[in-house]
């Protein structure tokens, strides 16, 4: 029998024929003329004594029934009663589970006709139970998914009769100079499972495991790595192997000539998660028999090989998440393929009309490539299988005419990024029961059509943002349309009128940049699933309620930019210590920080500027929150003193108290900032990944990217993926006193200071140039005195400066880098004398140009132009060059090393250039003045 199903027929076969025989030695079939051994009975009570069973689950052991071959999980052989089977798998259901925990205590060697022992997904913590390896008629043997620890005896070598072990999921250790060569005598094996089982330093596993002659289906996920050539035999393998998973291992390339050994069996090959690189060998379609293949997650590039052609019985074909190129394949020669992944690749062309053959196919994800041109009807005319479809992050259009009707029912629709508008996309009017959509940027700049809001009712997951939608929502959609944990985001829209409903087991919702109006007491109508709430830049208005604490859950909590007052309720932290990100900005918030916010120990960034927030800045900020990167209070109204707890934060990276009424001094300790010491960029994104429900069959990766409102350079800049970039510090606009403490210089890796608008005196630190990646310093309008230190016109990376109305004096140090900036940076500093400024320090009388009103001073300037004559001619020659160097170069000076080197350069000829050029404007003057 030939076609795509018959290797999948000949492994059911085979595991048809492995259970009829474990079947048959079991002859479950009771007699209940044959009771169970007395002795195999009070083992079964010794093994019950060891256990922990809470839960009833072995209830009926013992308890008013002698013949423990009735008892739960027991099954007797009716020939001879000796007990053949034991099933002690643990029961787990919705909203509770019963299983076993303690000992699995030797008491079990009693049971020499046991052929099944199944002690799975239990709670058992225990060591390896060696005693198992001397049952030696085991067939079956299952102890996965427990806490069992230790080492895999040798001994389970002894278990020649075995045809399924599965020992997955479990904490065995590290096994260093471990072997499998127990494995060689499991001459009947047939399925092994060891996922989860640390292999890192086995060596000969691909022999062993090769060499098991009636080995189908193989499950390695034990960080398992390939042997050296020298190591790894090449003897052809005897295994009839036809299921192989290598999933989640360190595996590279190497792996493929290995896997040709098994060229006509191999039926399923999961090579997920390793390190294969390089192309997809063109071997792979001597590999006639694969049915489903998974190579993501991986680092393959290259394009697809036409030899996947071959491979006629393909069922499952899963590249994603690799660097693959070039144009997608002929698919006409796929004619079973159910599901094909391709995202997350660099796959370029159009999406050819041959995907329209594949009327078997259910799946199509080709999301996140570079993909271009048109989707139109005929893509989809075979297709009536299809559910679920995926061409997000492409350059994709779908041109369907407005009264096609598809010929499938999706079930997920992603389609972010595609271009479907400007109308509201028509077709999904037929579509009415999925449970995932996404139209987010598509170009639809409409209303949301009456029949939308009546279309499926098992809405997962919905994402209709960065659109142009306008409409209201009705006011109880959200409670009648999603199901599970739903996650909803509507946000960059037009979307108007009140806040709905909002579903109770919401785990996402996005509604910022709208036009929601009104109060946002419909959040207590959710519970503990919301992990991310973001209803910033609206129009809503009220105060806070207080039933935040039901909300356990909640990660990042975004209200900004709204029209919100009152206080800052306590419960917006409660006793949880889960959220981590809070912005507040913007609003009309009164009172003090809420002590709750002590109990938020994960909180990463707190904004809460621009609001009417008072009192002292409290010192457990220091101490209670020690994963704080962002801290913002500006443009408040807060008193006191900076408390010098706020040095505990190593981790702050980000801290502005700019606009407030703090008095006191700069904190010296401000160096323990150990992040702002560092010139390497830090992480400040937060990531979510959701797990919707145990009632959905999806889980959703949401990554969070915080973003930020940054005064910098006299600007407001918002910064998102960037953020780690930013290491600022703002104290501007306060009543600060005292003096710069020198400890700030050690902040390397600042890139802005500000302290302007304050009450500070005494010197700018000498050594104010170690901080080397500084962009903009800020210290205008304060009382600071004596001269500016040289080392600020090393600052290469200064693009910013403000030295204003202090009480500076002496010259602007030379260099370049301070010369070119404007005047008015330094403007109100009276003895400030240099350039840029207008006014001249002693000594520079030379460079002054006398009024040519006189004509003692045209004949002084004439014999002095004669003197510099050449030099004229020679300095023109350099500055030409350098002008020319420059726009030929320009670009290549932006590296900090090379910019330093050419400041250093215009330093030493500055002085004499600009003599010269004084000289040789007043000839040329002079010699106007005569022709005219």
């Amino acid at each position: 029998m030939r076609g795509p199903c018959a290797e999948l027929l000949l492994l059911l076969g085979l595991l048809l024929c492995t259970a009829t025989t474990i079947g048959f030695a079991l002859n479950s079939t009771h007699n209940s003329e044959v009771r169970c051994m007395e002795k195999e009975r009070q083992s079964l009570l010794k093994f019950k004594q060891g256990l922990m069973d809470d839960n009833g689950l072995l209830s009926s052991w013992g308890n008013h029934e002698e013949d423990c071959c009735k008892w739960e999980g027991v099954k007797c052989s009716n020939r001879t009663g000796h007990v053949v089977k034991l099933d002690l798998r643990g029961k787990h259901f919705f909203g509770g589970s019963k299983v076993l925990s303690g000992d699995i205590s030797s008491s079990l060697l009693g049971l020499q006709h046991l052929i099944y022992l199944d002690l799975s997904s239990n709670e058992f913590s225990i060591f390896f139970p060696e005693f198992i390896g001397s049952l030696t008629k085991l067939q079956y043997l299952n102890l996965s998914y427990n806490t069992i620890s230790g080492t895999i005896p040798q001994q389970l070598g002894n278990l020649t009769s075995l045809i399924s072990l599965d020992l997955s999921w479990n904490y065995f250790g590290l096994m260093e100079n471990y072997n499998l060569d127990w494995l060689r005598h499991l001459s009947s094996l047939r399925n092994l499972n060891m996922c989860q089982v640390n292999l890192s330093k086995v060596a000969n596993w691909p022999d062993k495991v090769g060499m098991l002659p009636s080995l189908l289906d193989l499950r390695l996920s034990c960080e398992l790595s390939m042997p050296t050539p020298h190591v790894l035999s090449n003897a052809n393998s005897s295994s009839p192997l036809s299921f192989l998973d290598l999933s989640f291992n360190l595996l590279n390339s190497s792996i493929f000539p290995w896997l040709l050994k098994f060229t006509n069996s191999l039926v399923v090959l999961d090579l997920r998660f390793n390190e294969l690189q390089g192309s997809i060998p063109k071997t792979f379609g001597d590999m006639v028999a694969l049915v489903d293949v998974y190579l993501s997650f991986n680092n393959l590039e290259g394009v697809m090989p036409q030899t996947l052609e071959n491979l006629h019985n393909l069922q499952v074909l899963d590249l994603s998440n690799n660097n693959i190129s070039g144009e997608v394949i002929n698919l006409t020669k796929f004619s079973f393929l159910r599901e094909l992944y391709l995202s997350k690749n660099r796959l370029n062309g159009s999406l050819t009309k041959s995907v329209a053959v594949l009327s078997m196919l259910q799946v199509l994800d080709v999301s996140s490539n570079s993909l271009e041109g048109n989707i139109t009807e005929s893509h989809f005319s075979n297709l009536s299988n299809l559910h679920q479809v995926d061409f997000s992050f492409n350059s994709l259009s779908l041109k369907f005419s407005p009264a096609w009707v598809p010929p499938f029912h999706l079930d997920v629709i992603r389609l972010g990024s595609c271009k479907l508008g400007p109308n509201f996309p028509q077709w999904l009017h037929s579509q009415k029961n999925f449970s995932q959509l996404d139209i987010s940027d598509s170009g639809i700049s409409d209303t949301i059509p009456n029949w939308f809001w009546d279309l499926s009712s098992n809405i997962q997951f919905l994402n209709l943002s960065h659109n142009q939608i306008t409409g209201t929502i009705p006011l109880q959609w959200f409670l009648t349309r999603f199901i599970g944990s739903p996650l909803i985001d509507l946000s960059y829209n037009f979307l108007s009128g009140p806040l709905p409903q909002f579903h109770s087991d919401s785990s996402m919702l996005n509604l910022s940049n709208n036009l929601f109006q009104g109060s946002i007491t419909s959040i207590c109508e959710t519970n503990g699933n919301l992990s991310y709430l973001d209803l910033s830049n609206n129009l809503l208005s009220g105060e806070l309620p207080n039933c935040w604490g039901n909300l356990i859950l909640l990660a990042m909590l975004n209200l900004a930019n709204n029209n919100l007052s009152g206080r800052i309720p306590d419960s917006i932290c409660g006793s949880r210590d889960w959220l981590q990100t809070l912005h507040l900005r913007n609003n009309n918030f009164i009172g003090e920080l809420p002590k709750s916010l002590m109990n938020c120990s994960s909180l990463g960034l707190i904004d809460l500027g621009e609001n009417r927030l008072f009192g002292r800045i409290p010192m457990w900020i220091g101490t209670s929150l020690p994963n704080l990167m962002v801290l913002r209070l500006s443009s408040n109204l807060f008193v006191g003193h900076i408390p010098f707890q706020l040095c505990h934060l190593t981790s702050l990276q980000i801290l502005d108290l700019s606009d407030n009424s703090i008095t006191g001094t700069i904190p010296k300790c401000l160096n323990n900032f150990t992040v702002m010491t560092q010139t390497q960029s830090s992480h400040v994104s937060i990531d979510h990944t959701y797990f919707p429900s145990s009632r959905t069959s999806f889980i959703i990766d949401f990554d969070y990217i915080d973003s930020l409102l940054v005064t910098f350079k006299e600007k407001y800049l918002e910064y998102s993926k960037t953020l780690g970039l930013v290491k600022v510090i703002d104290l501007s606009s306060n009543k600060l006193k005292g003096e710069i403490p020198r400890e700030i210089t050690s902040l390397s890796g600042l890139i802005g200071l500000n302290l302007s608008r304050n009450l500070l005196t005494g010197i700018i630190p000498q050594n104010i140039g170690d901080m080397e990646r500084l962009e903009s310093l800020d210290l205008s309008r304060n009382h600071l005195s004596s001269i500016i230190p040289p080392s600020l016109a090393t600052m290469s990376l200064l693009s910013y400066l403000n030295l204003a109305n202090n009480n500076l004096s002496g010259r602007i140090p030379s260099g370049t880098q301070l010369q070119s900036f404007s005047a008015s940076a330094y403007s109100g500093n009276r003895d400030l004398c240099g350039l840029p400024l207008p006014k001249r320090c002693p000594g520079d009388e030379t460079a002054q140009v006398p009024q040519t009103g006189s004509k003692q001073g045209e004949d002084d300037i004439q014999e002095h132009a004669n003197s510099h004559e050449h030099l004229w001619f020679y300095t023109s020659i350099a500055l030409g060059f350098i002008v020319g160097f420059w726009g030929v170069c320009g670009s290549l000076l932006l590296k900090s090393s090379w910019r330093h080197a050419y400041f250093q350069f215009l330093e030493r000829i500055g002085d004499k250039l600009y003599v010269a050029i004084a000289i040789r404007k007043a000839k040329l003057l002079r010699k106007f003045k005569t022709q005219g």
